[in-house]
C-alpha cells in the first residue's frame, strides 16, 4: 500500500432546524440519497415561505429548479425531500391523500436529501399560510 492514497468516503451531514411559529424541529440533510439536490439545498440555506398542508405533509416552494435524481414516490414518517414538481421543499409525518398505508405517500416522485430528528408532531399544528423557515443549526 505504499505510495496509495487511502480515500474515506465520508457522507455529508449538515444540521438544521425548521423554525414555526408552535416551535423548532431539528433535522439532518445528507447527501448518501441525492446528493446533487442536498448540496444545492445546502447552499441556498436559509429558506423560508407559506406552508402548505397536504394531508400530514408540509411543502412550500423554494427558490430552486431541480430534475429528478434517485426520487421515490413511497416515503418514510420524518424525511424531507425536494419535489421537483413543484419546486417544493416537503416534510412528510404522517399519511398523505394518495398514501396506500400508514406510511406517507408523496404526490409524485420526490428527491429525500433528510430526516427530522428532534420535535416532528410540531408538524401537526402547522397549518395553510404559516410561515416556515429552514437555517443550519448554530444561527440564532
Amino acid at each position: 500500500m505504499l505510495g496509495k492514497e487511502i480515500i474515506i468516503d465520508e457522507k455529508m451531514k449538515e444540521k438544521i432546524k425548521i423554525i414555526t411559529k408552535y416551535g423548532k424541529l431539528e433535522a439532518e440533510i445528507e447527501d448518501s440519497k441525492n446528493p446533487k439536490t442536498a448540496k444545492e439545498i445546502i447552499k441556498i440555506l436559509p429558506i423560508e415561505g407559506k406552508a402548505n398542508r397536504w394531508g400530514e405533509e408540509i411543502y412550500f416552494e423554494i427558490p430552486l429548479s431541480l430534475k429528478e435524481e434517485n426520487s421515490q414516490q413511497e416515503v418514510e414518517i420524518g424525511d424531507m425531500a425536494y419535489w421537483p414538481g413543484g419546486n417544493s421543499l416537503c416534510i412528510f409525518f404522517g399519511r398523505t391523500p394518495v398514501s396506500t398505508s400508514n406510511k406517507p405517500k408523496a404526490y409524485s416522485a420526490v428527491n429525500v436529501i433528510g430526516k427530522v430528528t428532534k420535535n416532528l408532531d410540531i408538524l401537526k399544528k402547522v397549518k395553510d399560510g404559516d410561515w416556515i423557515k429552514i437555517e443550519k443549526i448554530g444561527k440564532d
